[in-house]
């Protein structure tokens, strides 16, 4: 039993020294962290014409008194206790939301009406968002109702966000008719992902 225990004491004095200890006031560290969907970018951190690239989900890399910079590890918990203030703080990420229109009418389709509870939830879930609605059609009609017909399907967009308490003067609304085509048609043709009004949130 005492081998056993002073095996795991090794063990865990190695995964402690493979942690970076939180920087001095003359320590500067730079940590990669994942994204919310996983991906992982990479960060080059040069100083004294060494360098050293971090490109793994906590790598990092720490410069003291003006030397190299030397690799290191991180942990969530060590991010957390280390940098919770500074990520708390940050804005949240930048969002995109699509909701279908039935041809001719400022209707949600069934499967917009669907996730609309959820697409509603995200915002709300926003401490203070900036949103910009923006409406749009496909190319049946005449051009200058189309331009009206966005508009309106941006306004109730609109509507639904103040309904769940989001000022009014945080939504932006705007109409660009058959202007900016999701997908390229010719004229008069009733493609249902051109009827939609995007959701821009930051």
């Amino acid at each position: 039993m005492r081998i056993v225990a002073i095996a795991l004491g090794a063990l865990l004095v190695a995964g402690c020294a493979q942690e970076p200890v939180k920087p001095k006031p003359s320590e500067e560290q730079f940590v990669v962290l994942p994204g919310a969907d996983g991906h992982v970018g990479a960060v080059v951190v040069q100083q004294g014409g060494q360098r050293a690239v971090v490109d793994q989900a906590y790598g990092a890399a720490r410069i003291s008194g003006g030397g190299a910079p030397q690799a290191a590890k991180a942990s969530p918990d060590a991010v957390k206790r280390d940098f919770g203030a500074a990520l708390g703080a940050m804005p949240s990420r930048p969002a995109t939301f699509l909701l279908y229109f039935t041809s001719g009418r400022d209707e949600l389709t069934e499967e917009s009406r669907a996730q609309l509870d959820k697409v509603l939830a995200e915002l709300k879930s926003r401490p203070v968002p900036d949103v910009m609605v923006i409406g749009h059609t496909d190319t049946v009609g005449p051009g200058d109702a189309n331009d009206k017909l966005s508009l309106q399907r941006a306004e109730r967009v609109k509507g639904l966000l103040t309904g769940i308490g989001i000022a009014a003067d945080r939504i932006q609304a705007a109409g660009r008719g058959e202007r900016e085509l999701l997908v390229p048609t010719a004229d008069n043709v009733a493609e249902p992902r051109n009827r939609r009004v995007e959701i821009n949130v930051r």
